[in-house]
């Protein structure tokens, strides 16, 4: 399936095209747009786009829209929507301390990438690798809340 998004991914579109591509379609191809254009191309399914199905929603990132629609129930994947919840869209509390981490490493990913497709590829090990953080420390320590962090491994 086809994909589009705004050209510039940042925390909410790079963990979406990660999400999409771990957990809904392997073979997704992504295509990017300037934030000006209007039209979107119809072979497509657009996401965090205002106005698009899959976007910002109840003051949630796009990646909670996608995990509602796509009917993912992971606790893991919920926790990471949170920390990009903190990270891309204004939070009056926070409560996620790995969410600047997380903006800091993709906005600095985005500069260190010639275009977007290579961004998405060098932001899947940072969501891969926090997807596996929180998994081993769920399976190592139940009694902390889904995925805290333990400290050093």
């Amino acid at each position: 399936m086809k994909w589009v998004t705004w050209e510039n991914i940042g925390v909410d579109r790079m963990g979406c095209a990660w999400l999409i591509q771990r957990f809904i379609d392997p073979q997704a191809e992504f295509f990017f747009i300037p934030s000006a254009q209007v039209s979107l191309p119809e072979d497509c399914e657009p996401f965090d786009i205002p106005g698009a199905r899959l976007s910002h929603r109840h003051n949630h990132c796009t990646f909670h829209a996608i995990l509602s629609d796509y009917h993912l129930d992971d606790p893991i994947l919920h926790r990471i929507a949170g920390i990009i919840d903190e990270a891309d869209v204004a939070q009056t509390v926070k409560v996620e301390p790995a969410a600047p981490g997380l903006d800091m490493l993709c906005r600095g990913i985005r500069l260190i990438s010639g275009d977007d497709h290579t961004a998405i590829e060098h932001g899947r090990l940072i969501y891969e690798a926090l997807h596996a953080h929180m998994s081993f420390s769920r399976r190592t320590h139940p009694h902390l809340r889904t995925g805290a962090s333990v400290g050093t491994m």
